[in-house]
């Protein structure tokens, strides 16, 4: 999917594209580019940038990072975090380390990316990015069916943890990717799979001075996916609703 993804044949991307809106029933009318002939490849299209204003980012503490809905939200109990109803899954397994103790004590909001949804990333609150680790790990589709039946699914699947120090303390965010995904990047590091690895890989930028405000863009799913933010305990606390569909700047807590 990747290849095709790029193909920069018009009649192949041209098709395909229309094909995928009809599908889905994307809104083309938000994107800055609206004539789909004008888009480079399907990839362009999918990671589309939208009008300037569409997206007015709130001035409360925290935002919606993307554009979708809510899959879970809450408080983590025994640094285990709710994947749906009757199935917990472990935080150390998402991020293949030990949480904080703030971590463990905090908060967390899943947010599931739907195809037809605009899929640029953007940041949460301020941060200052510490370090960011890729997880190799399957690709199962995080659609709610799957989410609701395959047990741990997050945190079997390929992912991006990035902390970020802010002003509630160290935030964990984690980029989950999904059947047809296979393809992360970041607006730090650029393009982290492919090249695709069996070997869990460690950047650290601690040193580096890398700072993002509050709905600056954080990356892209070139192709659709979640996205997990992991509160410290402390925090604003979050106020969402499983199936609250929400907008990327609009405020997520109370």
């Amino acid at each position: 999917m990747f290849r095709f993804a790029r193909i920069e044949n018009s009649w192949v991307k041209n098709n395909f594209t229309r094909w995928f809106i009809k599908q889905y029933q994307v809104n083309l009318s938000e994107a800055e580019i609206e004539n789909i002939e004008d888009f480079i490849s399907f990839n362009d299209f999918f990671t589309r940038a939208i009008k300037p204003g569409l997206r007015p980012i709130s001035e409360s503490d925290i935002i919606s990072p993307v554009d979708g809905v809510v899959s879970q939200s809450g408080k983590v109990y025994n640094s285990q975090i709710v994947q749906a109803k009757g199935r917990k899954y472990s935080i150390s397994a998402l991020i293949d380390d030990m949480p904080s103790i703030e971590i463990q004590n905090g908060s967390f909001a899943t947010i599931y990316l739907s195809p037809k949804d605009y899929h640029r990333i953007h940041m949460p609150c301020d941060g200052a990015l510490i370090s960011m680790k890729y997880i190799p790990g399957d690709l199962f589709s995080v659609n709610q069916n799957t989410v609701d039946n395959i047990d741990g699914v997050f945190a079997r699947n390929e992912r991006l943890v990035c902390l970020f120090e802010t002003d509630f303390g160290v935030m964990v965010f984690v980029l989950v990717g999904a059947i047809f995904v296979g393809s992360m990047q970041t607006s730090w590091e650029g393009l982290i799979t492919p090249p695709y690895s069996k070997a869990v890989k460690n950047y650290d930028y601690k040193d580096h001075q890398i700072k993002l405000l509050k709905g600056d863009e954080l990356g892209r799913f070139n192709m659709g996916s979640t996205v997990i933010m992991l509160m410290p305990e402390g925090s604003p606390e979050l106020n969402l609703e499983v199936g609250q569909a929400l907008k990327m700047g609009q405020s997520v807590t109370g």
